[in-house]
């Protein structure tokens, strides 16, 4: 993963006008005043390298199967916690599109954590981790939960000497690994369930694969505009996100206009501590982001519909209509993915 890109708002002008250049090939252009016709007729992109947004494998990466169904058991046992009582799950709910669905998860006798929860499927196409990217690594990541106060706030040895009082860990370790359990076994284990946990088949993916019918008209005229005012900008290749850092509020101060402000609100400020990181996050995926309700890094838009005004507002500059919206939002609604063979909910 790549250590740093420049976190300028002109990042995501220079990114516009290449991935929009690309997307307008495949599509009509959009007619004045915002005004959109939803006769355009968008057709199956030539999947390749230039193309703004990039399916997901049909098939999960090639992993250790064994360890991947050891790392899915830690994932749900609350033994990994001090108390015996949180789970990665407890937020991370893999049924919920990898979320909890509140604003902030706040675990029992825990003060909430500054952030809002961000989903961990299809994290490995993350270029980093967390809204303030301070990991490159899935192993390094692991950190962050395991010792914050607020989330498990235990140490991978503590984890390991719980484990190794259990005959049934003890034996499935072995059976996997020389060692049996260690600190780096189990990191091991946990990031390679961690990378298991992609969701392919969304009916947007079908459509870059070539099914001409997997979305509506409506949809298709939501990903037109979703183009042509620029939002591929940042939400672009494989996971539609993700792979880049951007300023909350490039064309309109955000924050000057939020009634209270937190150091979370400063982003990658505060791992950089320099002043051009202030209110610099990690662009976040839009895949499931239909299932993945509250958005932003606090949890403070509750709607698809909240968040693309937002981001149309203070990103691009331009007050969306509502018909533009709900075309948006249709699209947004085709990223929807299958975990296990289900879709998610």
């Amino acid at each position: 993963m790549n250590e740093r890109l420049p976190s300028s708002r002109w990042v995501g002008a220079l990114a516009w006008v290449a991935a929009l250049a690309v997307l307008c090939g495949a599509c009509n252009d959009q007619t004045e005043e915002g005004e959109s016709s939803a006769s355009v007729n968008i057709v199956p992109m030539e999947l390749g390298a230039s193309d703004p947004i990039l399916p997901l494998p049909t098939e999960p990466p090639n992993l250790d199967s064994r360890k991947v169904a050891l790392g899915e058991r830690l994932f749900s046992d609350p033994i990994v916690s001090p108390n015996n009582d949180v789970a990665c799950v407890t937020c991370h709910q893999l049924a919920r599109g990898g979320v909890d669905g509140r604003a902030f998860s706040t675990l029992p006798g825990n003060q909430a954590p500054p952030f809002h929860t961000p989903t961990v499927f299809n994290l490995v196409y993350n270029f980093r981790c967390h809204w303030e990217g301070s990991f490159g690594e899935l192993t390094e990541q692991l950190a962050a939960p395991v010792q914050n106060p607020r989330i498990l706030g235990t140490t991978f040895d503590a984890i390991v000497q719980r484990l190794s009082k259990s005959v049934e860990y003890r034996d499935a370790f072995d059976e996997i690994f020389d060692d049996g359990i260690t600190v780096a076994t189990v990191k091991d284990t946990f990031v390679q369930f961690e990378r298991s946990l992609i969701t392919p088949n969304a009916r947007f993916d079908r459509y870059l694969y070539g099914d001409t019918k997997a979305l509506t008209a409506e949809e298709l005229e939501g990903y037109r505009l979703f183009g042509s005012y620029g939002c591929v900008s940042c939400h672009q290749g494989i996971n539609i996100g993700g792979n880049m850092y951007q300023q909350l509020g490039v064309m309109r101060d955000y924050f000057s206009e939020k009634e209270t402000l937190t150091d979370a609100d400063n982003g990658r400020y505060n791992v950089t501590h320099r002043e051009e990181d202030r209110h610099i996050f990690r662009v976040p995926s839009l895949r499931n982001v239909a299932v993945t309700a509250p958005y932003l890094h606090d949890g403070s838009a509750k709607t698809l519909e909240e968040v693309v005004r937002i981001m149309g507002r203070y990103q691009l500059g331009r007050e969306l209509d509502e018909a533009d919206v709900h075309l948006i939002v249709a699209f947004l609604r085709t990223l929807t993915g299958e975990y296990k063979g289900r879709k998610l909910q």
